[in-house]
């Protein structure tokens, strides 16, 4: 009898989850992987290809090209194109023959508004990383914690249960105040209990979250309409009309009016923004679904900790709008599952549990607990 009872009790202490340290609070991840992925996207695809662009027009010098008369010198021509890049205005004519001028200035500062929507991308995460992550760094890291130290005090719970029924002389008295303290929810720990019921009265954390997919959502559209402008109105028009003849040279009377000039880098300029402008339109349903997301509650996690006591009320309170900080806080505790140690241990007695025979004897772990301890022998059936 003395080895059943040591085994019991290494097979119990084995159950007990390790202290984690001060590795999880470096450990958290305060951002979903697809949002990890959007930033990435949004905000790196515009700064590499205006990377592209720059080493492009450093590397090749000029980016206009222009047609100068064949009675023009080197510097000549050389002064016109460098002109006619100063000015990027379109001299033409309308149907009726007037003289109309067009200005092609906006691809001169194309690769700086690149810049300025990859700035525009990284906004709404740093409005998440300084509004919302600590305030959520701090509910990850109690709530974890305080996952870990319930599954541990339902185990420490059954082991002074196995030493207290051990050096018991009455056996059904002890199964009768076992009986007694169930129901009266001695085996409970309230507090997390509570302050997760709590988290569905907040409203803090998803109003950030769903503003952040909003304002995305919206220069992420802005972004797509200020490429379709720039095409319908510049991207077709790769070839232009320039006058040099102004200033001191307006009086020059061998200069022609107008020069015709080609930019060299128009195709570089349509490939960058339709790149950019295709993988905006692709971003779009991530966005839009990150948003959605929370529309639904996520009781997956959570199925598996109601094994421990309590949590089966929480569950059955989860059925007003789901649009609350402890939504959001789900979403993050499946995105940093690894963090929490006593999720594969509950997993693995869920599903024990489902296999056993006599599912109504387990209730939460410290049934199973106690079945496995070897207490079932004198556990009266419920």
């Amino acid at each position: 009898m003395s080895l059943s009872h040591t085994a019991a009790e290494y097979m119990l202490s084995d159950a007990l989850l390790p202290d984690p340290g001060s590795s999880r609070a470096k450990g958290l991840r305060l951002e979903l992987p697809s949002d990890r992925l959007l930033k990435f996207v949004t905000v790196g695809l515009p700064l590499c290809l205006v990377s592209l662009a720059f080493a492009r027009e450093f590397s090749a010098g000029s980016q206009i090209s222009c047609f100068s008369p064949t009675n023009f010198t080197g510097k000549q021509s050389a002064y016109a194109d460098t002109a006619c890049w100063d000015s990027l205005i379109h001299h033409g004519f309308d149907a009726e023959g007037r003289a109309v001028t067009k200005s092609l200035w906006v691809l001169k500062v194309f690769p700086y508004s690149l810049l300025v929507v990859a700035v525009l991308m990284y906004l709404p995460y740093l409005l998440w990383r300084y509004a919302a992550a600590p305030a959520l760094h701090s509910d990850l890291l109690f709530i974890i914690d305080e996952l870990d130290k319930s599954y541990n005090r339902s185990v420490r719970l059954v082991q002074h249960m196995r030493k207290v029924q051990q050096a018991s002389a009455e056996p059904e008295q002890f199964w009768e105040e076992y009986e007694r303290a169930r129901q009266e929810r001695y085996f409970e720990f309230p507090l997390l209990e509570r302050y997760l019921t709590c988290k569905q009265h907040t409203h803090g954390l998803v109003f950030i979250y769903i503003l952040r997919n909003l304002l995305l959502l919206l220069f992420l559209a802005a972004t797509c309409l200020y490429l379709v402008f720039l095409h319908l109105n510049i991207f077709f028009q790769d070839e232009f009309s320039c006058s040099i003849k102004t200033g001191l040279l307006q009086a020059e009377p061998h200069i022609p009016p107008l020069i015709p000039c080609k930019l060299v880098f128009f195709s570089i300029f349509q490939l960058i923004s339709l790149s950019v402008g295709s993988v905006y339109i692709l971003l779009t349903p991530v966005v839009i679904y990150n948003a959605l997301q929370l529309c639904q509650w996520d009781k997956g996690l959570l199925s598996v900790y109601e094994m421990l006591p309590a949590f089966d009320l929480l569950s059955r309170r989860m059925l007003s709008c789901p649009l609350n900080d402890l939504n959001v806080i789900l979403l993050f505790l499946r995105a940093n599952i690894s963090e929490l140690t006593s999720f594969s241990r509950l997993n693995a007695v869920s599903t024990l549990r489902e296999a056993t025979a006599n599912k109504e004897d387990i209730d939460t772990v410290i049934d199973f607990m106690t079945l496995l301890a070897g207490l079932e022998t004198t556990k009266p059936k419920h």
